[in-house]
């Protein structure tokens, strides 16, 4: 087993606007509880988060989006760390992990997200529909990654647990009676259907 080897694969994942330079969305990620023996404020561990402060997050993303404006690939190693991208519309989708994380793991987890946020905003991921759906699209990336760790890599799974129920089924749950009574006749309800399904199979 390699001394490196650690469930916190992803140190950031950045949606960032390419007409005007501007975060849409940035969620970076640290282990909740460093190895022991690590020193206050290191970021020198597995999975420790790089950028700590609001204005190295800035000048990482500034330097992301100019260094990745040109790039043809989907991957690439910048400032010691392996980034996956995908160009929509007019954002780009990062995935950023440490420079000895596995490329394809992270390539997965970006067609995740780009898969489920086409499925959540109907193939219109823009930056206003995501500022407009801004907790779809949140919660999807909280599906996905959690604490730096990947947790679920297929799109439909990731969109089937963040959509919004439908309306009728709304009305149908403000109809049901939580009462004591209410809660008594569902039960007696139940009771009922059971005894006649064993009836009908005996």
């Amino acid at each position: 087993m390699a001394p490196n080897m650690s469930l916190f694969s992803v140190n950031a994942i950045l949606i960032l606007s390419t007409d005007d330079s501007s975060r849409v969305l940035a969620k970076y990620y640290s282990p909740p509880h460093p190895p022991v023996g690590t020193a206050p404020n290191s970021t020198s561990y597995p999975g420790a988060n790089p950028y700590p402060n609001p204005k190295d997050q800035k000048a990482f993303e500034k330097g992301l989006l100019e260094k990745t404006s040109k790039q043809t690939s989907d991957i690439i190693l910048y400032d010691n760390r392996v980034v996956v991208f995908k160009m929509e519309s007019d954002v780009m989708l990062y995935v950023v992990g440490g420079s000895d994380e596995n490329e394809i793991l992270l390539y997965n987890v970006i067609l995740a997200l780009r898969d489920s946020l086409n499925i959540l905003l109907k193939n219109s991921t823009d930056k206003r529909t995501i500022i407009e759906n801004y907790d779809l699209v949140s919660l999807a990336i909280d599906e996905i990654v959690d604490d730096g760790i990947i947790l679920e890599t297929d799109p439909v799974i990731v969109a089937s647990r963040v959509s919004r129920p439908p309306v009728q089924d709304i009305t149908q749950v403000k109809g049901i009676d939580l009462s004591e009574q209410g809660l008594l006749n569902a039960w007696a309800f139940g009771k009922q259907k059971l005894e006649e399904r064993l009836r009908q199979g005996l």
